[in-house]
């Protein structure tokens, strides 16, 4: 009977630890402490890694420096954790962390299920596959894979989509399951397996790490949608829209041609567009609105640049990945990337 006392005890007191992290006001305590707790991949070229000065660059990091930007008018004003795919959820809901910008999977159960939100899909990706071209010269595609052994992370999307593509297909092969993408990656280039399944953005990154590149092919199908996205805590609407917006203004940003180079020029514009997104219009209120000041996008285009900016720089024509933006080109340019106005 004491056990079970102290077992409903113990369930009482984490729901009420959830239920006060879920309504503190994340805003408050982020100024508070002077800087934003942004979680990240531990190493994923082109989204998040660091190098050996404990510099962060990538995707995800950008967008970490764009919120503390809006927040603080100063991208410097973050710090990162690096998180497996297996303690991102479990830092974000304890309150470790107070964004989780970390190449993680947007799902109606992560949704539902996990006390968190999404607040937009910063790339839109596919899981696919990886071989080497060498071993396996004669393999031009997944379904040639029968009997492989693939490596892949565990606690990931990426692992139930592996076996669900399979079983759907008939396919037979042995699972090899890491606990962290970093560990999969190695035992893949050691040759412990025949494949490697990842987002195919992934892909690309681990393919630089081997040591000859050219060998290395990503096959032609994609088995599923990864739209790839940050995340808050569920609870706090008003975090939830500063998170929220920030990524709709790097969007707005790229559509209205406000980059780096010209956001101090382009806060002259008479174009009334330009003029509320850069907080110039008379009376505008958007930002205070939102609990920053009216200048939050002039603070995260200088922090940062547009979205565009930060594809290019991190994942694009500017990076050694050499990623087209295809679907993650704007709505205007045959991409379906696309800002909700700020009005």
């Amino acid at each position: 009977m004491r056990k079970k006392s102290l077992a409903v005890a113990a369930g009482v007191a984490s729901l009420a630890l959830t239920a006060s992290i879920a309504s503190a006001d994340t805003l408050s305590n982020i100024k508070s402490k002077g800087f934003l707790q942004c979680g990240v991949n531990v190493a994923l070229a082109g989204f998040s890694a660091s190098d050996d000065k404990g510099q962060w660059t990538g995707l995800d990091v950008d967008f970490c420096r764009a919120v503390a930007a809006a927040v603080f008018g100063d991208p410097s004003k973050v710090k990162f954790t690096g998180l497996t795919a297996k303690d991102r959820f479990t830092a974000l809901q304890s309150g470790e962390i107070d964004v989780l910008s970390r190449n993680t999977t947007w799902t109606v159960s992560r949704d539902t299920s996990l006390g968190i939100s999404f607040v937009g899909v910063m790339y839109y990706d596919g899981q696919g596959f990886m071989i080497n071209a060498r071993k396996l010269p004669d393999v031009k595609s997944v379904k040639q894979l029968s009997g492989a052994v693939i490596c892949v992370a565990a606690g990931t999307t990426t692992e139930l989509n592996l076996a669900d593509y399979f079983k759907a297909n008939k396919i037979d092969y042995t699972p090899v399951v890491f606990d962290t993408l970093e560990e999969a990656t190695a035992a893949y280039n050691a040759g412990r397996c025949d494949a490697f399944t990842n987002d195919q953005s992934g892909l690309y990154a681990a393919r630089l790490q081997t040591s000859s590149p050219k060998d290395y092919v990503v096959l032609p199908e994609i088995i599923s949608k990864e739209p790839l996205g940050p995340a808050v805590r569920q609870g706090d609407a008003k975090w939830l829209n500063i998170v929220k917006w920030t990524y709709f203004a790097l969007l707005d940003a790229e559509e209205a041609g406000i980059n780096r180079s010209n956001v101090d020029e382009m806060k002259g514009s008479s174009n009334p567009d330009i003029k509320r997104i850069l907080g110039t219009e008379a009376g505008t209120k958007i930002g205070t609105d939102l609990g920053l000041s009216n200048d939050w996008v002039v603070n995260i285009v200088k922090a940062t640049g547009n979205y565009g900016e930060i594809f290019e720089r991190n994942l694009g024509s500017g990076s050694p990945l050499n990623i087209s933006r295809g679907v993650n080109a704007l709505w205007t340019k045959g991409g379906i990337q696309y800002g909700v106005p700020i009005r």
